[in-house]
């Protein structure tokens, strides 16, 4: 387990599809999950159709782990669908890795599911009890089998049905063997854009991955939507109707690279105004701002330049570590986290610092880095968070850690900056957050316990480990 990040909301998933014959599918779905690594980091599949046949391959490990030039050689076929996974539901095991490949009535048919359904169990004994065989123990099994149960119909009237069956959060790529399916819940919970590579079509979780491959942003598959792209092009149609529209605020704040655009919304400059709505609300007289690496960057330059104060980068982060382990002792703990960030003395020495991270889950993560910014001399450390306090869990997608391990559930403002050592410590306002996200709605559940779907009274990955 990652000691350091270990603080932090756990990314989900990335999903990226493309339908293009005269293409390198296999390649492109390379490039495109490696764009979106940030979202998963366990296991990564790609999945190819040459019309008649549907061939994976995944494994465990990054995506550059996974796939060798061989390998991708040996991938040849119209179009490609492909998945990077961090597990929400389900084990880290190979048997859970994406895109899942079945054969059914109608032929042969592969998914790749970012989100959580909140009634995957009730789905799943249902169907266990009518003699359905899983070879899983994830959520997006129960998806694939209910599509394949309505097989009498087409593929997107059979996902139509589906998507009035299931509950939660999913952005999903369906393909068979002449076509991709991309559909999202009716909430928009979870995000996923289309993009056009000459004449033809793809998908991805982030619009970070179409630049990658060199693909023209068209624009966010709809809360609902269910698009199909072919040999004729791109058709849409709804699913069901939109509900209430949620996307999830976390995408914004920690998860989606900041060089994406989700909703219309580009992620560096929404973070950009957590910061500046942070020194509306709480201005510091301080001598340098310095924000925790990466996501804490916008935040902090935003403040800086609201309020007019030097902007430095005052931890540095080793961006040539991989995961570290729980090490055995304290004095090793200590070790594990200078390795992936250290303090620029010479920025923070005799100086009153203000320091912007994006949010507190446990707060280990955040002591730790006030006392590192500390050791290093600076006369003051006051640590603003650019998002209101991660009070209630997550049932969509998002790993946070359970309901009674959320520091900001636990405690007050106050004794929290005791636990974490800062002389201030403020968190963004729910009202400060939805200004920088602008006029639509989006999601604050986690920060105030307002779900936009029923959600399960107790909720653990491990729900379908039987």
């Amino acid at each position: 387990m990652d000691l350091l990040w270990d603080d932090k909301p756990k990314e989900e998933c990335g999903l990226f599809g493309i339908f293009a014959p005269e293409k390198e599918i296999a390649r492109l779905t390379y490039y495109g999950l490696y764009a979106l690594q940030h979202r998963g980091q366990e296991s990564a599949g790609i999945a190819v159709s040459d019309g008649r046949k549907i061939v994976v391959e995944k494994g465990m490990g990054l995506v550059s782990e996974v796939f060798s030039p061989d390998l991708l050689a040996g991938l040849q076929g119209k179009m490609a669908i492909g998945h990077v996974r961090y597990s929400t539901t389900g084990s880290s095991l190979l048997s859970n890795a994406q895109p899942l490949v079945v054969h059914f009535q109608n032929g042969m048919m592969a998914l790749a599911h970012n989100g959580n359904l909140t009634n995957a169990v009730e789905i799943r004994q249902e169907l266990g009890s009518q003699g359905t065989v899983f070879q899983t123990t994830i959520d997006s099994e129960v998806i694939l089998n209910m599509i394949a149960r309505y097989r009498r119909h087409s593929l997107e009237d059979a996902i139509i049905k589906t998507m009035i069956d299931i509950k939660g959060a999913y952005a999903l790529l369906i393909m068979a063997e002449d076509k991709i399916v991309g559909a999202r819940d009716p909430h928009g919970l979870r995000p996923l854009c289309i993009g056009r590579l000459g004449e033809r079509y793809c998908f991805a979780s982030e619009s970070c991955a179409l630049d990658t491959i060199g693909a023209e942003f068209v624009r966010d598959v709809k809360p609902g939507e269910v698009v199909t792209i072919d040999e004729a092009g791109l058709h849409t149609r709804f699913g069901t109707p939109q509900e209430r529209i949620a996307p999830c605020s976390f995408e914004y704040i920690y998860f989606a690279r900041p060089d994406s655009t989700l909703d219309n919304l580009n992620v560096w400059e929404s973070r950009r105004q957590m910061g500046v709505q942070l020194a509306k609300e709480c201005p510091i007289e301080a001598d340098v701002i310095i924000p925790v690496p990466d996501s804490g960057t916008p935040a902090a330059l935003g403040y800086a330049q609201t309020l007019g104060i030097p902007f430095e980068e005052g931890l540095l982060k080793n961006r040539y570590v991989g995961r570290t382990f729980i090490q055995p002792t304290q004095e090793l703990r200590e070790v594990a986290v200078r390795i992936k960030l250290n303090a620029n003395k010479q920025v923070i020495r005799g100086r009153r610092v203000v320091m912007i991270d994006d949010s507190i889950v446990r707060g280990t993560t955040s002591s730790k880095l006030v006392e590192m910014v500390k050791g290093c001399g600076a006369k003051e450390v006051h640590l603003l968070i650019s998002s209101p306090p991660v009070k209630y869990s997550c049932y969509y997608g998002i790993d946070t850690a359970e309901r009674e391990k959320l520091i900001a559930n636990q405690m007050n403002i106050d004794e929290i900056r005791k636990f974490v050592g800062a002389d201030t410590l403020y968190y963004l306002s729910e009202e400060g957050l939805k200004k920088a996200l602008g006029s639509d709605p989006v999601c604050l559940a986690c920060f105030n316990g307002d779900y936009p779907t029923t959600v399960p009274k107790k909720f653990s990955k491990e729900d379908m480990e039987c």
